[in-house]
């Protein structure tokens, strides 16, 4: 394909992105405050990350070829990865406080198992867009999806062990500091890449 039909893609995946993770982040954190589950809840909250980052991606390609909107617009999706992880990690550590605990898993069960397979999807796609556009902004992007992949293992890992052994209380704060982790770290990696000196607005995948 030749860059517009690339470009093209590219918008189509984040439009698709946009969807999906609206409907996700709605359903996960309304379960999540429904059942008292921080890492469902943190789960939900990083589904609109993904709304987030989807719309700088639109921004970004509006202006293709522009570096310091390439460079603002990694930058506030590494800001966003950030803020998400401190508040997870925030309410995970009240959770052990005051240990609490969900009723159920069932819903982490449902929601990581969908968000699994149509995350690896949309990660391999916007990945392949990135390379051929050589978009460090889309690169972020496909960051994203990949982080809520882990974010699904780590989710799907502490609602089944949850599910098998409801005494142990505090397996979801536990998923939930992982996530945070998880999360934190992505962020802290984008806003140094979009500070550091020898950012070019290039992708960088691969090497």
């Amino acid at each position: 394909m030749n860059p517009v039909q690339w470009r093209r893609r590219a918008l189509w995946l984040s439009g698709l992105t946009l969807v999906y993770n609206l409907v996700e982040g709605l359903v996960s954190m309304a379960f999540g405050w429904a059942d008292d589950s921080i890492a469902l809840f943190g789960f939900g909250a990083d589904s609109f990350i993904e709304v987030a980052s989807a719309l700088l991606v639109l921004w970004k390609l509006l202006d293709h070829g522009n570096l310091d909107r390439e460079r603002k617009a990694v930058l506030g999706i590494g800001w966003l990865f950030l803020g998400l992880g401190i508040g997870i990690a925030g309410g995970a550590i009240l959770q052990i406080t005051a240990q609490r605990h969900p009723p159920t898993t069932v819903p982490g069960l449902i929601i990581s198992a969908l968000s699994l397979g149509f995350m690896a999807f949309l990660w391999r796609a916007k990945l392949q867009a990135a390379k051929a556009l050589d978009s460090a902004t889309l690169e972020a992007d496909a960051a994203c999806s990949l982080a809520c992949i882990q974010l699904s293992v780590v989710l799907f890992a502490g609602s089944l062990l949850f599910l098998l052994a409801p005494a142990l209380w505090w397996v979801d704060a536990a998923a939930a500091l992982g996530l945070a982790l998880l999360i934190g770290k992505e962020g802290i990696g984008m806003i140094r890449a979009a500070h550091g000196e020898r950012f070019t607005g290039g992708c960088g995948c691969g090497h």
